[in-house]
């Protein structure tokens, strides 16, 4: 057995299939490795609220990483920490959008809201906010909303695909949340395992012992990873874990 006492997971394009399912191989490997004294965790660009049906289904007690690091959950339903968008940021990322003309996305403590039902901006200033996301395959105007937002100096910036952008505040990225994790059990970066297949998995697959990108993933994270496993449709999760962390 090595040395990993956690293994942290994204989700979409990483544990979940392109049907949004777990499969039973990656199932069967979770449960070998949380039987070996590993934890196993969540860490998502999900909001909570949307992870609850694979929590319940695998009966996870662990933490979990949700909204990129936004909030950390000591356990299902206990929260640990959360981290929240000033709300006039909100609105002028909001005002960003319909200048582009991009989808775009807002995760409250609550609840998602996006280009289809949005809100006043008083009841935007009464919200608490997690992250914001736009979503064009314009490359110039996701580039220039890049740009913009950098500029602003007050953002954390990411994407869970190539042509969206993903924005928490600075400083909170799934790595953190991990780290804060790793807190809560006493263990060390260094005997974690991140996987995932976005620009939002870069921190934690850069700072965990163990990195690794799926077979599916941007060229980017292959590049920054410490290795490769196969894909989500292929069980990649279940086939790096059998052979990093169970040996």
């Amino acid at each position: 057995m090595g040395n990993y006492k956690l293994i942290a997971l994204d989700l979409d394009g990483t544990l979940l299939t392109e049907e949004k399912t777990i499969s039973e191989e990656n199932r069967a490997a979770l449960l070998e490795a949380q039987d070996a004294g590993i934890s196993v965790i969540f860490s998502t660009g999900r909001g909570v609220q949307n992870v609850q049906q694979y929590i319940e289904e695998l009966q996870l007690t662990s933490p979990i990483v949700t909204v990129n690091g936004g909030e950390v959950w000591k356990q299902p339903g206990e929260l640990h920490v959360r981290h929240t968008l000033d709300a006039a940021l909100v609105r002028r990322m909001h005002t960003l959008a319909k200048q582009y003309d991009t989808w775009f996305w807002g995760y409250s403590v609550n609840e998602l809201y996006n280009k289809e039902r949005w809100l006043p901006d008083e009841e935007t200033d009464a919200r608490q906010w997690l992250k914001f996301g736009y979503y064009t395959e314009n490359a110039e105007s996701l580039g220039a909303i890049r740009e913009e937002l950098n500029s602003w100096g007050l953002l954390e910036l990411t994407n869970s695909h190539p042509c969206n952008i993903e924005v928490n505040p600075r400083g909170v990225t799934k790595a953190s949340g991990v780290r804060a994790v790793c807190t809560m059990l006493g263990i060390e970066m260094s005997q974690v395992v991140a996987m995932g297949d976005s620009l939002n998995d870069e921190s934690m697959i850069r700072e965990a012992g163990l990195g690794i990108a799926m077979g599916n993933a941007q060229e980017a994270v292959k590049r920054f990873a410490d290795t490769v496993t196969l894909t989500n449709e292929e069980h990649g999760v279940a086939h790096a874990i059998r052979k990093y962390a169970l040996v």
